[in-house]
This record gives structure tokens, C-alpha cells and sequence, in this order.
């Protein structure tokens, strides 16, 4: 069993703290994530910092609309250095086809691997009582599995989901079948917003691929120690 990559999320408001992240933790091997946060606060200087350190970056823009809108902006967002792209599954079979279409058309364009297209299934923030609400039956798994179908078959490398997850969407598609997940946090943090969490222990032995550590790093008084840490767990 390989080790999973871990992600660093830059989930920060402050442009020099996050080149400062970048600075510190590039050296570690770790890629990098940029939520909306990052993007939408300062994108053009985190990208900067990004390629002046070598690093990969997966932009976790979560695209969801009308297919001709989602396919102009991987357009617009793929370039050197984005390793991944995230959309919803529930934008449907043509919206994730056109994003899929779109990364490869825009990588031939420059010249660079094309980026893993990822659809995000059910958030980790999300329990089964949530899904009632929004209308879904059946739990995180089940409405996990269904969207991670569609994916597939829309040609997407994978999927975001929990660790809860992963057994069942590597046992039903395959190991090649990608698994991002967010949710890590290490063993004693403080869950947050996430109520399908999972440490990086439980994520390696389930078989994720990508895991996502966001605060336990970026807010801990030693950054490196902190990804240090989580990283010779995944290794264990």
C-alpha cells in the first residue's frame, strides 16, 4: 500500500502568510491546495509564491454550473503548475464531460500534463441528517457511490469524499479510481466544521490517495513539525 500525498490547505487570508507556508513547506514534498479563500483573496500572488517554490497546487473551486460556463472556466483556470481541479458531481453528466474536455483541450494549449478533474461527492461537513434536509436519500456512502459513478463515467480521474468512504468506492471502481479527501485531522484536533473526520492513520490504512490537512498545519506554531508529523504517519 502506497503512502497518500498529502495536501496542505492555504485556507489563510493573509497573501505573505501563505507565501510564507509555501516557502516553508514546498521543501517537504507536500502539494498544496487553494480554496476559495486563497483564490479569491489574493489568487494571482499565492500562484506566484507557488511557482517560484517548483510546487504543485490543486485549485478546489468546486465548479458547478451550466456545462458551457464550467467548461470556459477550466479554460481560464488551467495553467502551469495546477495539478488537480475539483467540480460537483451534482452539476451532472454533461457539466463534469464538458470539465474533463476542457482541462485537456486547455493543457494541449500550454504545453503541460493535463490536471486530474475531481468531483466532489458529499462534504465532509455534511451527516446523514443534512442530506435529508437537501432532499437525499440515503446516507454520505450511498449518495457517495452514486455520484462517483457519474464521475466515472464522465471521465473524471476521481472523486472528493471522506475517508468513511474510500473502502467502498475502491472496492465498487477500482484502485486506480482517485480518492481526495478532506477532513484529516490528526489524533486530539479539534474537529470544527467537519463532522466525518478522520485521522491520517485511518485515511492511509482505507487507501485514500490525497489527504487534505488544512489548520492542524497552517495554524500550528511550527508549520513544518505539524506536516512533519502527519507525514511520517502516512508512512507508518
Amino acid at each position: 500500500m502506497s503512502s497518500p500525498q498529502l495536501v496542505v490547505a492555504l485556507d489563510v487570508p493573509d497573501p505573505a502568510r501563505s507565501a510564507a507556508l509555501v516557502e516553508r513547506l514546498a521543501p517537504l514534498g507536500v502539494i498544496f491546495k487553494i480554496g476559495y479563500e486563497a483564490y479569491y483573496g489574493h489568487g494571482q500572488s499565492i500562484k506566484n509564491a507557488l511557482r517560484a517554490a517548483g510546487a504543485s497546487y490543486a485549485l478546489d473551486l468546486k465548479l458547478h454550473d451550466i456545462p458551457r460556463t464550467v467548461e470556459a472556466a477550466v479554460h481560464a483556470i488551467v495553467e502551469p503548475g495546477v495539478r488537480l481541479i475539483t467540480v460537483h458531481a451534482l452539476g451532472g453528466a454533461a457539466m463534469l464531460e464538458a470539465a474533463v474536455q476542457a482541462a485537456h483541450e486547455q493543457a494541449a494549449t500550454c504545453s503541460m500534463p493535463v490536471p486530474d478533474v475531481y468531483a466532489v461527492t458529499v462534504l465532509t461537513s455534511l451527516a446523514v441528517e443534512d442530506l435529508g434536509e437537501l432532499g437525499l436519500s440515503g446516507g454520505p456512502g450511498e449518495n457517495a457511490i452514486r455520484l462517483a459513478a457519474l464521475a466515472r463515467d464522465a471521465r473524471c480521474a476521481g472523486v472528493v469524499c471522506s475517508v468513511r468512504e474510500v473502502p467502498d468506492l475502491k472496492a465498487f471502481f477500482g484502485t486506480e479510481f482517485g480518492t481526495f479527501c478532506p477532513g484529516i485531522r490528526p489524533a486530539g484536533s479539534a474537529h470544527g466544521d467537519q463532522k466525518r473526520a478522520a485521522t491520517p492513520r485511518e485515511a492511509r490504512e482505507a487507501g485514500a490517495d490525497y489527504v487534505v490537512v488544512g489548520r492542524p498545519i497552517v495554524d500550528d506554531r511550527d508549520p513544518v513539525g505539524a506536516a512533519r508529523a502527519i507525514l511520517e504517519e502516512l508512512a507508518a
